[in-house]
């Protein structure tokens, strides 16, 4: 079937490597003669990329489908990602569905678009998650100032409430070569930062077709990618605990390109709990990590993953919880409610916190947040920053970021977007946001 005039549409749920995975499927359909139009526009073929970890995954992706069909009811509806993978069925029953994909069927949409009719019910062509072996290579160019790349897929780690190695299976990765290659084609497009994805950098290195052995390590490609000429910042995204060595640490604090930004999941300041979750450290090696950051990069922004109303977590377990955050020299949180996932060895496990319990203790942590991301951000007043601005005139304001991630604003000036420039960061706005003094343009 001739595909050239038709129009596509896309829209993304979750993380970083899904927004870089439906830039690749993207650009497939472009090379194949489709128009990439916006979401909220008629196309002839909208591309929903969905994930599991949001709850109500099913509602979400109801919705979704619904604004596509109000676009354009005769349009050909394609679901991909986490979801499609662990619920194909369920998925291809929603009214409006007409083709379900799995986790290696996903880029190669395109093969599938012999027919644009719809159909009656969804087709499923959903692979057995132990075929999904084999590493496609993303990245994702949303703005001008910044990309995602994908540098790593799935998971071998086996935590009690995570669907992901289910979903997306063994972990892999890309070649050194490939990984070098995509940020050469990034920073030839003028873009200043890159954000490294993956299900679990740190564990970089694995080849493809379930081979277990490292062919490389996170700290190579790192040092590999801080010689991409072209680039002005590289930014490491979640990392596990155990996974961030000090070798990393001592050669980001060096390194004029990776930024001394570290998110790092904890998910709970409870050994007790870390036990039950089946994550692959305790509370001291945290505490080992953030010191360790701290002690090379005083300016560091650290963020942090955390889990609340996790089976068995009691009242002791979560203030645990919160004292070690308190006490930790962290600058924000990403706080997540316990929800139950099917197939997890948490679903059968006996201590369920009650909803409301759950809801009160998200918001204890997220004004603890709140009060840890101002102490940071009053610790960088009057220090020199360099900020990146972002594209977006909002309300008359435009946003950048510090390499340490402080957000910054200033009056809406077109000539500094995708611009760095030095400034001295003065005062906190009523909003939050930090306010500076220009101290020079740099590009």
């Amino acid at each position: 079937m001739d595909m050239n005039g038709k129009s596509v549409a896309f829209h993304t749920l979750g993380c970083k490597l899904n927004f870089a995975e439906t830039s690749t499927i993207a650009r497939d359909f472009v090379d194949k003669g489709f128009a990439k139009v916006e979401f909220e526009q008629a196309a002839d073929v909208y591309v929903i990329n969905t994930c599991s970890v949001t709850q109500n995954a099913d509602k979400e992706c109801k919705s979704i489908v619904n604004r596509a069909m109000r676009q354009n009811p005769d349009a050909f509806v394609v679901i991909v990602g986490c979801y499609a993978q662990l619920q194909p069925e369920e998925i291809a029953a929603i009214d409006g569905v007409d083709l379900v994909l799995g986790a290696t069927e996903k880029f190669k949409v395109t093969d599938y678009l012999n027919d644009l009719t719809k159909s009656d019910h969804g087709e499923v062509h959903s692979c057995e998650i132990d075929e999904a072996n084999s590493f496609i290579g993303s990245y994702s160019i949303g703005e001008r100032t910044r990309a995602f790349l994908k540098v790593q897929d799935g998971c071998d780690y086996k935590c009690t409430y995570c669907t992901i190695p289910r979903a997306r299976g063994i972990s892999r990765s890309d070649t050194l070569e490939n990984v070098v290659s995509n940020a050469a084609e990034i920073a030839a497009q003028d873009i200043k930062e890159i954000v490294l994805t993956g299900v679990n950098i740190g564990d970089y290195g694995k080849g493809e077709f379930g081979n277990k052995r490292h062919e490389h390590t996170f700290l190579e490609l790192v040092r590999e990618l801080d010689k991409v000429e072209g680039i002005d910042r590289l930014r490491i995204s979640s990392i596990e605990p155990n996974l961030l060595k000090d070798e990393t640490i001592d050669f980001v604090s060096k390194s004029s390109r990776f930024v001394p930004h570290f998110h790092i999941p904890l998910q709970s300041g409870s050994d007790d709990m870390l036990k039950r979750m089946k994550r692959r450290y305790l509370s001291n090696l945290y505490v080992d990590r953030v010191t360790k950051i701290k002690e090379v990069m005083p300016h560091a922004c650290i963020g942090v993953d955390v889990i609340v109303g996790f089976p068995g977590e009691t009242d002791d377990h979560f203030m645990e919880t919160y004292r070690f955050l308190q006490e930790l020299p962290i600058s924000y949180l990403h706080v997540f409610t316990y929800s139950e996932r099917p197939n997890t060895e948490a679903w059968d496990m006996d201590g369920v916190v009650p909803k409301d319990i759950r809801k009160k203790r998200n918001k204890m942590l997220r004004v603890l947040s709140a009060k840890k991301r101002r102490a940071f951000y009053e610790d960088q007043m009057n220090t020199v920053r360099r900020v990146l601005f972002e594209g977006e005139n909002k309300e008359g304001w435009i946003h950048g970021f510090t390499e340490n991630y402080v957000k910054v604003k200033t009056h809406w000036d077109p000539a500094l977007v995708n611009s760095v420039a030095e400034v001295k960061l003065t005062s906190i706005d009523d909003d939050g946001l930090v306010r500076f003094e220009p101290v020079g343009i740099e590009a």
